[in-house]
């Protein structure tokens, strides 16, 4: 049986590759990613995470400030907050699937910053 964080998870990268020239993957040992021609604009996960938590980083040059009071929202540090990579955390009592749209949206401004200015006009543009 699956959590809901697992199925978030799921629904998220599935969203992630319906971006164009995307591809999902390994990050470093225990993250999960999606790129845009090599270049991650969501990672999942974290060391030795369990099924019932979910974090997830994306990178929000527009409003990674406005972020940054959400309760999920944890504190991003050094190269992350100085990138305004913003670092959401869900735990076991979070309804992470109400939050869907939002990291959605997150997501989609990820993409257009890290993929190529091409790339990005076709998203940000649709």
């Amino acid at each position: 049986m699956t959590t809901p964080h697992q199925r978030a998870e799921a629904e998220l990268i599935a969203y992630g590759l319906t971006l164009p020239e995307t591809e999902a993957g390994l990050g470093w040992a225990f993250t999960r990613v999606v790129r845009v021609r090599g270049k991650m604009f969501v990672i999942l996960g974290d060391k030795a995470q369990p099924k019932d938590e979910l974090t997830i980083i994306v990178k929000l040059p527009t409003s990674f400030e406005m972020v940054q009071d959400l309760p999920f929202v944890r504190e991003s540090r050094g190269w992350y907050r100085q990138h305004d990579w913003a670092i959401a955390h869900f735990g076991p009592d979070d309804d992470i699937l109400a939050e869907l749209p939002t990291l959605k949206a997150w997501m989609r401004q990820s993409y257009v910053a890290m993929a190529p200015k091409r790339l990005g006009r076709q998203v940000s543009e649709a």
